[in-house]
């Protein structure tokens, strides 16, 4: 029955391969064009299809590459503050908020300044009180170093904005977990990297913890 079924087959379509070659001989003039244009549409699709993979693989390896440039300059902006003492880094820090408009900035550098080692006001008077960690860039600042910090940031000193920078790798997950339940801006060393090579810090605070202190605002702007 199945092999009687296959000739069967066989034999229709034999029969309809012959019709359509009598009927393409008898059309031909008009088939042609169409068979030509269908190819070309093939061909130019195919080729397109080739292309936008192509250009999508380049994009991707493009923005790979501009990445780990990004972190090579980072880096080596870093390599700078590397080198500088724990006094240096503070007084450094410093710099950076008054190149990017903060005002009455003042730096501690001293022992039992109750975690405030740069003292500021931002540009819509908010006032800035920074912890700085002078960390191998291995290292992670803990939950101890930031409870810390959080116990006296705003109770102590009334930040409007807490923010916590290190030249270390990171924070620990408590640590960073503690910052983003109390509003304490935790600038790790790519983000301080970003920052040293010239992004403004307004445009850091909104990258950690919950805002960046903006549940608190001065309520009046101070004097210059």
């Amino acid at each position: 029955m199945r092999k009687r079924t296959r000739r069967q087959l066989r034999t229709w379509g034999a029969v309809l391969g012959a019709g359509a070659a009598v009927w393409l001989g008898a059309h031909w003039a008009s088939v042609w064009p169409v068979l030509v244009a269908v190819f070309a549409a093939v061909l130019v699709g195919g080729a397109g299809w080739g292309l936008w993979r192509a250009h999508r693989a380049a994009v991707g390896q493009d923005r790979q590459w501009r990445a780990q440039e990004e972190a090579k300059a980072r880096e080596l902006s870093m390599a700078e503050v590397d080198v500088l003492s724990w006094q240096e880094f503070e007084t450094y820090v410093a710099a950076l908020c008054r190149r990017d408009g903060c005002t009455r900035v003042v730096v501690s550098g001293r022992s039992g300044d109750l975690g405030a080692d740069v003292i500021g006001y931002l540009a819509d008077g908010r006032k800035l009180v920074i912890q700085c960690k002078k960390y191998a860039p291995h290292r992670s600042v803990s939950s101890h170093d930031m409870q810390k910090f959080v116990g006296t940031a705003r109770p102590e000193h009334g930040a409007d904005v807490a923010l916590f920078v290190t030249t270390g790798q990171g924070f620990t997950k408590d640590a960073l977990g503690l910052a983003v339940r109390q509003d304490v801006v935790a600038l790790h060393r790519d983000l301080l990297g970003a920052w040293v090579k010239g992004a403004h810090l307004d445009t850091l605070i909104p990258l950690s913890g919950s805002g960046g202190g903006t549940k608190r605002r001065s309520p009046v702007r101070p004097d210059h």
